[in-house]
């Protein structure tokens, strides 16, 4: 009688909490589906419950900690720490709520310190600079007047547009990132009330790319950015680390899900990867910009919330910082960071993703550069082995208020 291997365990016990939440019609657990497909294996079976999900993660933890004290276990401290984040969120899921940087630590794998307002303010200053050179203000004019700079798309015209500046970026993204990986893109249209315009998943080297109606508007610059961001981002890493696996097996868990810690450098890339790719595209450029700064004043809100900070004062805070925000923007923001258990955990890797690649993209040296964005392509990296890469870069999750 064989016994499955840990690595295998966990992988099936997340594939059935995954059939069990989507079997309800909630959130779905895995995110990315990494492992080498094996056509003979029959379809997971959904759990009982979240409790026997629990109990099966939990058996599996306590195994993984009997051996933390062994040589050569850094594989199991990979493995530990991916099996207590899965604890951790589904904890969360029933009821139990850490304190912000307890929860943000034990799932992203990064701090949760924030930034002090001198950093922000250097951030906003360049944004501002950046929308300046294409004759932008900043006001809540903003967004019209961005739009009509970057060129306005017609919604039937933008799957069209997406998937040309695909083709046209693809070779400079394979020649920064060194990945030959192949990959298949699907573009579907919904209709959902969610926070987000767009969301991609997959499976192998298939990718599904759903726009939300009721929220995706693009502009000529915004598929570009798009493009490099969900398709040659997402889809393209994800598929070159299915295609590492599908040859190397490192005992590492193949089935991605946005509350672990590959998420810190999956957004973080993505929403910085113009700087790497086309620096030249001073509107590219400004996008990145202002989304840095953004995603700081959203982790200002994040902790905000979290520290019990009146709504009033959160909102007066943010409509400070950025004029442009409507209150259904602001309103949302808070509800999604202070009550949605995923969300209060996945949004902080946006943050802490894009403030670090940024820094690499505007300080580090070519060789740290180029060795980041291709180990990146090669596997998933946490905030940990992105520190180690980079070791003078700033503090993921931020240095604190204070600093």
């Amino acid at each position: 009688m064989t016994t499955m291997p840990v690595r295998d365990r966990v992988e099936a016990t997340l594939r059935a909490w995954d059939g069990y939440e989507r079997q309800r019609g909630a959130t779905p657990v895995i995110d990315y589906d990494c492992a080498p497909l094996d056509p003979a294996a029959p379809p997971p079976t959904p759990a009982t419950s979240r409790f026997a999900v629990l109990a099966g993660l939990t058996a599996v933890a306590d195994e993984l900690t009997a051996v933390a004290d062994e040589p050569d276990c850094r594989a199991d401290d990979r493995l530990r720490a991916r099996v207590d984040a899965d604890i951790t969120y589904l904890r969360a899921m029933l009821g139990e709520r850490l304190p912000l940087t307890d929860y943000i630590r034990r799932t992203q794998g990064c701090g949760a310190a924030g930034w002090p307002d001198d950093h922000l303010a250097a951030v906003g200053d360049r944004a501002r600079a950046s929308l300046a050179d294409l004759g932008v203000d900043w006001n809540d004019g903003l967004p019209g007047q961005l739009a009509r700079a970057e060129g306005i798309l017609r919604r039937q015209d933008v799957p069209d547009a997406i998937e040309q500046a695909a083709a046209e970026l693809e070779p400079l993204v394979r020649a920064a990132t060194g990945t030959a990986a192949p990959y298949q893109l699907t573009i579907e249209r919904v209709d959902v009330d969610a926070y987000w315009s767009y969301w991609l998943d997959g499976a192998g080297s298939a990718a599904r790319l759903r726009l939300n109606r009721q929220r995706a508007e693009f502009t000529e610059t915004q598929a570009r950015v798009f493009a490099l961001h969900e398709v040659l981002g997402h889809a393209l890493q994800s598929a070159s680390w299915y295609a590492q696996w599908s040859t190397v097996d490192d005992g590492a868990v193949r089935l991605l899900s946005v509350h672990t810690d590959t998420q810190v450098l999956l957004e973080g890339l993505a929403q910085a990867l113009p700087l790497f790719v086309t620096g030249d595209d001073a509107a590219a450029v400004a996008r990145v910009r202002v989304t840095h700064y953004t995603q700081l004043v959203r982790a200002g809100l994040h902790r905000a919330v979290d520290d019990g900070v009146p709504v009033a004062d959160c909102v007066a805070w943010a409509r400070q910082r950025v004029p442009f925000w409507s209150d259904e923007e602001i309103g949302d923001a808070l509800t999604d960071r202070g009550v949605d258990p995923q969300l209060r955990s996945y949004l902080w890797a946006y943050p802490a993703g894009v403030d670090w690649f940024v820094a690499l993209a505007d300080r580090g040296d070519s060789q740290t550069r180029t060795a980041v964005l291709r180990a990146a392509y090669q596997g998933p990296l946490t905030p940990a082995d992105l520190t180690a890469l980079w070791p003078t870069g700033p503090t993921i999750g931020g240095p604190g208020a204070d600093s």
